[in-house]
This record gives C-alpha cells, sequence and structure tokens, in this order.
C-alpha cells in the first residue's frame, strides 16, 4: 500500500520549525533570544499559508485508515496553527521577563501543535492516543517550566501524575475495545456496533474507560481535580494554552470518535455524556464562587465551558423510538460545538493576556489586586471585561452568538432539559464575572501608578477584543468554514 507523505505536509513543516527554533537558540545572546518568539510565531503562520493553499479540498488516507486527512482535518489544522501562533506571542514578554530557556519554551510549544494537529487527523484509537500523550508530553513541561517557582513545580507534579492515570484508564479502554472489536479503526468499529445485536458488557466497560480517560484529559466533572492547581501553578501563558488548545484538540478527537465510532451505540452512552456535562456545568460555576484567585476563577470557568461543549457531543445524534440514532440534525451540533470552542478560544486568550499584562507590571494575580486596574490601564479593564462578558454569554460578543446557537442545537436534538440547566449556569457564572469587575472598575486602587503595556500586548489584545466582537456581530463569515469541517465529518460519519 502506497501512502502520500505530502498529505503531512503541516507536521513535516512544524516539526521542522521546532528543531530550527532550537538551532536557532544557540546562536542568540541575551536580548536576541526575545526574536525567537517572533520566528516561531511567523513561522507558524507560514505552515499556516502552505497548509490552506497546498491542502484545500485535498483529501485521502494514511497507513489504511490511521490518519484521514480531509476538510475537518483541514479546518482543525488551521485552527491549531493559529491557535498556538497566538499563544506563542502572548508568551514574548513574559518569558522575558520571569523565565529562561526560550528556545526550549517555544520548541516544546510548537511540538505540543503537531501533537494536535495529528489528533485531529486521528482515525483510530492507538493513533490518537499517540498524538495525545505527544501533546501531554510537551504541556507537562510547560506546565512546570517556572522550575525555581514552588507553585509551578507543585503544577507539574500533579499534572504528570494524574495525567498518567489517564493514560492508563485511555490504554485500558483501548485494549478492552481491541479485544471486543478486534480492531482499533473507527470506522470498523462502527461497524462492528452496528451489525451487533447489542453492546457486549465489557464494551461498555472499554468506552468507560476511554470517556474517563479523556474526561481527565479535558478536565470534565469528576476528572477535573487537577485543573484548579495546575491552571495556577503554570506560567500564565501555558495556563491560557491549557485552557484554550488542548481542550480544542481534544474535543476536536472526541467528535471525529463518537460520530465516526460510535454513533451506532449512541443510545448507550449518549446519557452518560449528557450526564457529565450538567455536573460539569453546575459543579465549575459553583465553586467558581468562591475563588479569589483570578487564574483558579478562570479554571473552574473553563471546567464550566467544558460542560456546554460536552452538550455538543451528547447531542450529536437524537436516539429515535427503534433506539436507532438519527443524524438529521447532527451538523447543528458539530456546528455549534465549533463555533462556541472558536469563540471561547478568542475570548479566554483575551482574558489571560490581560492577567498576564497585569502580572508582568505588578506580579499580582489575586482579584482583590486588580482593584482600581480600568482606571490604572484603560485598555486593559476594558479588555477583561469585554472577555468576562464574552464568557457569560452577553449580546454583542462571540460567548452570546455561541451559546445561543450550541444551546439551540442541543435543545432541537431533544435534550431540552440540558440546555436549561446551561442556561441557569451561565446566569451563575455572571455573578462571578461582575463580582471580579467590581474591583476592576468600582474599588480604589492601592497603587495608582498607571500600568504600561508593551506595543504586543496593545496589538493582540485589539485583535483578539476585535475579534470577540466581530464573532458577536458577523458570525457568518467564520460560519462557512465551520460548516465544510463539519460536513466532511459527517460525510465519512455516513451521517
Amino acid at each position: 500500500m502506497s501512502n502520500d507523505f505530502l498529505l503531512l505536509i503541516p507536521e513535516f513543516m512544524a516539526t521542522g520549525l521546532a528543531f530550527g527554533v532550537l538551532t536557532l537558540d544557540f546562536f542568540l545572546k541575551g536580548e536576541r533570544k526575545r526574536w525567537l518568539g517572533f520566528v516561531a510565531a511567523a513561522g507558524l503562520a507560514v505552515t499556516l499559508a502552505v497548509t490552506l493553499i497546498w491542502q484545500w479540498g485535498v483529501s485521502g488516507s494514511l497507513y489504511d485508515g490511521m490518519l484521514s486527512i480531509d476538510g475537518y482535518t483541514l479546518f482543525f489544522r488551521a485552527l491549531f496553527l493559529l491557535m498556538g501562533a497566538v499563544a506563542i506571542l502572548s508568551s514574548v514578554e513574559y518569558v522575558h521577563r520571569n523565565l529562561g530557556y526560550a528556545g526550549e519554551y517555544y520548541a516544546i510549544m510548537i511540538f505540543t501543535v503537531v501533537g494536535m494537529m495529528l489528533m485531529a487527523a486521528s482515525g483510530e484509537l492507538l493513533t490518537a492516543y499517540i498524538s495525545l500523550e505527544l501533546l501531554s508530553f510537551g504541556l507537562y513541561a510547560l506546565v512546570s517550566f517556572d522550575r525555581y517557582n514552588p507553585k509551578s513545580n507543585e503544577a507539574g507534579t500533579k499534572y504528570i501524575l494524574l495525567g498518567a492515570v489517564s493514560s492508563a484508564l485511555l490504554l485500558f479502554g483501548i485494549s478492552q475495545v481491541f479485544g471486543l472489536f478486534g480492531t482499533t479503526r473507527f470506522d470498523e468499529m462502527a461497524e462492528a456496533l452496528r451489525v451487533a445485536d447489542g453492546i457486549a458488557p465489557g464494551a461498555i466497560v472499554g468506552l468507560g474507560l476511554i470517556l474517563a480517560g479523556l474526561g481527565f484529559k479535558v478536565a470534565a466533572v469528576p476528572f477535573h481535580m487537577w485543573a484548579p492547581d495546575v491552571y495556577e501553578g503554570a506560567p500564565i501563558p501555558i495556563t491560557a494554552y491549557l485552557a484554550v488548545a488542548s481542550k480544542a484538540a481534544a474535543f476536536a478527537l472526541m467528535l471525529r470518535l463518537f460520530s465516526e465510532g460510535l454513533m451506532p451505540a449512541v443510545g448507550d452512552w449518549r446519557m452518560i455524556v449528557a450526564g457529565m456535562a450538567a455536573l460539569t456545568m453546575t459543579v465549575g460555576n459553583l465553586i467558581a464562587l468562591a475563588q479569589t484567585n483570578f487564574k483558579r476563577l478562570l479554571a473552574y470557568s473553563s471546567i464550566s465551558h467544558v460542560g456546554y461543549l460536552l452538550m455538543g457531543v451528547a447531542a450529536l445524534a437524537a436516539v429515535g423510538p427503534d433506539g436507532e440514532a438519527r443524524t438529521e440534525l447532527s451538523h447543528l451540533a458539530v456546528n455549534g460545538l465549533i463555533l462556541h470552542l472558536i469563540a471561547y478560544g478568542v475570548t479566554n486568550f483575551a482574558a489571560f493576556l490581560c492577567l498576564s499584562a497585569f502580572y508582568n507590571a505588578t506580579g499580582k494575580d489575586d482579584i482583590a489586586d486588580f482593584a482600581g486596574a480600568a482606571r490604572r490601564s484603560p485598555l486593559l479593564g476594558m479588555a477583561l471585561a469585554a472577555s468576562l462578558f464574552s464568557l457569560a454569554g452577553l449580546p454583542v460578543f462571540a460567548g452570546f452568538v455561541s451559546k445561543f446557537y450550541l444551546f439551540s442545537a442541543v435543545a432541537s436534538q431533544g435534550l431540552l432539559w440540558l440546555a436549561g440547566i446551561a442556561i441557569f449556569t451561565s446566569l451563575i457564572s455572571l455573578y462571578y464575572y461582575l463580582q471580579a469587575l467590581r474591583q476592576v472598575f468600582i474599588e480604589p486602587a492601592v497603587d495608582a501608578s498607571p500600568i504600561r503595556l508593551p506595543r504586543l500586548t496593545v496589538g493582540l489584545l485589539g485583535t483578539l477584543l476585535a475579534g470577540m466582537v466581530a464573532l458577536g456581530v458577523y458570525p457568518s463569515a467564520l460560519t462557512w468554514a465551520i460548516e465544510y469541517a463539519s460536513e466532511a465529518l459527517l460525510m465519512g460519519a455516513g451521517g
């Protein structure tokens, strides 16, 4: 069997870029190492351009279906490359002020982008697992990168230990599925489920273990216990990257797994995922009410948004009276989930960039420390307010449109009760976001000296703020690309 390795050009280019950044690091000294971040971001931008030009409309597979290259893969490749570039540019000032070893930092981040791209392309479980571990190992290193900070060391240790547990659960689940189905390919799993009289107890155990392992990776309740401490201890740009990009990669994999591999058994897993979504939304938002640290607040906010995204997975199909999967409206759920992933990503990157800029200027990240921040830096206050309003789902911002689309899709698939819980928990989130903004805009500042933002930070904040508003006012500029991706996914799933 011949394989067209030109299908993997984006991954090859990104891998070469990572090694190039490491090599360039040897020749740059002192202040010049700051340029490594710009080189890495520019390299990812070039890779993005080549990917869109070279692979638009191209489809194929490698290694007998282990990797699937289609419109869905192309969309997420572009998204991950863009997220990687934004995360790297957001890190430049923070790395320069607070961390050493810039070359290793940016190279590891690029390797994680490669892992994410391979996750979106994975067409079978072991390939997905290896790609996920490439991402996870890079994140373990990045979380603990501030090695002289005890909180960073603690965060890295907890993340590695619990990450190892989740990886073990995934492998046990994969071995169970292989033992029962004789395959780990998504399409062959679907065929085995389709011809079976009913799903065997052993298969339920295997799929449960896989769901638990993926639940750890995305910090879904009750597998969320690592997230608050890891988010608080990691360097702020890595916290943002962990909250946004790694979750996007995990849900890209979950969408393909559930739509292409597990759709015939939708009656067995749909209510489990829906229950996990309801629990995640509720617990994340309720515990966020008690937080005093901004990073922990956004950690629990991130957990609650995982619940919203899990709703989209639960709504991939309705169950007909005969127990068969009804996929007529599946495209609504896929479109809503992907749109919310993007809106959440833009919003969270902006929020964490505000935290990073404030920390660079003051060395503090508690909510009370933000008292009077809007008077000290109007742009920072405005961007932070827009980010939190978008996360809460208020009109004009991206979060409103994406939540409206996602909640509507969930309700149309017969999960009206779940959409109701989502609306109620969104109202809870508005309370703690407003409590944080009360500090930023109303409480008097202990130190009233102005906060001067670097030009790169100003440019990034302005771009992300414009993106939030543009997506909230005119989302159709993006929805055509999302529909292109979801159509490719559902065609591959036979939906």
